[in-house]
């Protein structure tokens, strides 16, 4: 049976897949509406690229972690607590926010999947929040503002482009297939973004 393929980008259409999507009972419950908020972020209805919206979450995310990391870090420090050091605790505090990001996010959009009765429905995001979360992993703490922008605009193009085999995750199940696309293109991403902040700090 033929379903909707659809794309949180302007740039990839719409497509008709052979996957089958079972839809939802009419009546939705408290957890129906909470993994759609989970899976939408509160951008995934914005009728114009709500993937870049949700790229843009995604970043707002990663400067918020910057912030609350330096706080917690602070307070921890005050008070003697034994801490390692700043860089490697803010590298920690991110992987553990993004599994859980990611986590929670293929529970979220597997749920969400048939509720909308799309095959990895646009208004999902939160596979965006957690690609591009991946892309900063290796950006340098102390790296300025041209690094957030160039993470920002080199997810977007490893989403948009979706170079192999980026593409063939989008055949997993469910939720699976949802974030596993994202989650490559955040690691070529972040691949780019070692290079470039390797040359950054050659110069």
């Amino acid at each position: 049976m033929r379903s909707i393929k659809e794309s949180s980008d302007e740039l990839n259409p719409t497509v008709v897949t052979h996957g089958y999507i079972a839809r939802a009972p009419r009546v939705r419950t408290a957890r129906d509406y909470f993994a759609l908020a989970i899976a939408t972020c509160g951008v995934g209805f914005v009728p114009l690229a709500p993937g870049t919206w949700g790229s843009a979450i995604g970043v707002g995310v990663y400067m918020l972690m910057r912030a609350a990391s330096t706080e917690i870090f602070a307070f921890a420090t005050a008070r003697g607590w034994s801490m390692p050091p700043l860089e490697s605790f803010r590298t920690t505090f991110l992987l553990v926010l993004l599994i859980g990001v990611i986590i929670v996010g293929i529970w979220a959009a597997s749920r969400v999947e048939p509720l909308l009765g799309r095959k990895d429905p646009g208004a999902v995001v939160v596979d965006e929040v957690a690609g591009q979360l991946i892309t900063f992993l290796f950006v340098p703490w102390n790296a300025g503002l041209w690094a957030v922008v160039a993470g920002f605009l080199a997810f977007r193009l490893f989403d948009i482009w979706k170079p192999y085999p980026i593409r063939r995750l989008e055949s997993l199940e469910a939720g699976l297939g949802i974030m596993a696309d994202d989650v490559l293109a955040g690691a070529y991403a972040a691949t780019l973004m070692s290079l470039l902040t390797s040359i950054y700090l050659l110069l």
